[in-house]
């Protein structure tokens, strides 16, 4: 989200694949009710492939990309600022009013195609990163994980309460009503027949209105209540990609061996216990609290490692095929990027909601890969097609447009 003339090609690259990534986790939650997100027996009997897609995503995917994708967001902040106030402007003001109008594009995204937004939150989550854009690269990594604790201490209090509300529930004499409440709870996450798991189907499988008239009412009730479970985490991604910036990393000036150490250890440190994890949950059964503690809180520890080791990855990968044309195309993707997030959307709401193709529910688990496949192979063509001729993606002009108070030049030639 630079400016054509100041990119920085490791950090497209990192873009690309982050934006890439993120749709894969994403796919679930756009062809399956919100609760098959953290516990995918929510849709009902799973099979052989669907717990393989559920343990790949889970082990691999879920959280790194955004996190990966939060990183380069704030190291993005401190290279805009940098060029804004290179131009003489007020680099701070600058990115208050991006985004603003990033909030904007963000409600849009939320009320008229899908419930998963992230825009709305980088929005506000940036604001807070601000103050800490001039501080040091240690200072920044040690406030990142003063954020990362308050995450877990949440996320982590949250689950605790509601294993000591089934305690309680269970004890001898406990009211009528506190069984009740948390037999219904439990079935809420976990029984594909439960109202509210049908609730889902029914909404999604309507037409625009009522999709429309939903996240109405999700945004005025849901989507605060959400924010505190997102917000730090977020701001501690942010924060570290700040000084992963400072001291070089995300630009590629690493040696590539830096880059291949820097990768094994954090995926040792990382995908062990997040087997573990997978393992736990799948002996399981799938039992409620078991997967929504594990996605929810117990992961997450070890979401932070392999953030860093796909970053390292990416980059041990990028350093060695800097001129091969699969690079070149990713990079172009990372380049478009929030046109490439808000068109997948728009193409996944089409193939899956109701006033689309409507096959919401309708795909298993193990299937879904194909979708998000055939999605990256129209990101990989689409985006160089169109940097031939155009500077910015389409919602990249009208956001800069919007954020500089008049039209900006788009075309190569201009």
């Amino acid at each position: 989200m630079t400016a054509p003339s100041a990119r920085i090609p490791a950090m497209d690259v990192l873009r690309g694949c982050a934006v890439m990534g993120i749709l894969w986790m994403n796919i679930a939650a756009f062809a399956l009710p919100e609760q098959a997100y953290f516990n995918p027996a929510a849709a009902g009997p799973l099979s052989r492939g669907d717990i393989a897609f559920w343990t790949v995503s889970f082990m691999a995917v879920d959280g790194k990309m955004r996190a990966l994708f939060s990183m380069l967001f704030g190291a993005s902040m401190l290279l805009l600022i940098d060029r804004e106030e290179m131009a003489g402007r007020d680099g701070r003001r600058a990115q208050v009013i991006r985004a603003g109008w990033l909030f904007v594009f963000g409600l849009a995204h939320y009320l008229l195609l899908w419930w998963g937004d992230i825009l709305m939150i980088y929005a506000l989550v940036g604001l807070a990163a601000l103050p800490f854009a001039r501080r040091d690269p240690l200072s920044l990594v040690k406030w990142a994980f003063f954020f990362f604790l308050a995450h877990f201490l949440i996320c982590a209090g949250f689950v605790g309460t509601l294993y000591a509300w089934g305690h309680a529930a269970a004890a001898p004499g406990a009211p009528g009503h506190v069984g009740a409440g948390f037999a219904n709870f439990i079935a809420s996450l976990s029984d594909p027949d439960h109202p509210a798991i049908r609730s889902e189907y029914e909404i999604y499988r309507g037409g625009f209105a009522r999709i429309f008239l939903h996240h109405v009412a999700l945004f005025g009730g849901q989507w605060l209540t959400t924010l505190p479970f997102v917000a730090f985490d977020t701001l501690g991604f942010m924060l570290l990609g700040m000084a992963m910036l400072k001291g070089g990393f995300l630009t590629g000036r690493w040696e590539a061996e830096q880059y291949w150490r820097t990768a094994r250890h954090c995926f040792l440190i990382g995908l062990i216990p997040m087997a573990a994890l997978a393992a736990w949950v799948i002996s399981s059964r799938f039992a409620p609290l078991t997967a929504l503690g594990s996605a929810l809180a117990w992961s997450f520890p070890f979401r932070i490692p392999l953030a860093v080791g796909w970053a390292a990855l990416i980059l041990w990968l990028f350093t060695r095929h800097r001129g091969a044309a699969l690079t070149a195309r990713v990079a172009a993707a990372g380049r478009l990027a929030l046109s490439n997030y808000l068109g997948s959307s728009l193409l996944m709401c089409a193939i899956f909601y109701g006033w689309g193709l409507g096959l919401f529910g309708h795909v298993p688990h193990h299937r879904l890969p194909l979708f998000v496949i055939a999605a990256w192979a129209m990101m990989l063509i689409w985006s160089p097609l169109w940097q031939r001729r155009f500077a910015l993606g389409p919602a990249e002009w009208l956001w800069r447009s919007l954020a500089r108070g008049q039209t900006q030049k788009i075309r190569n030639s201009d």
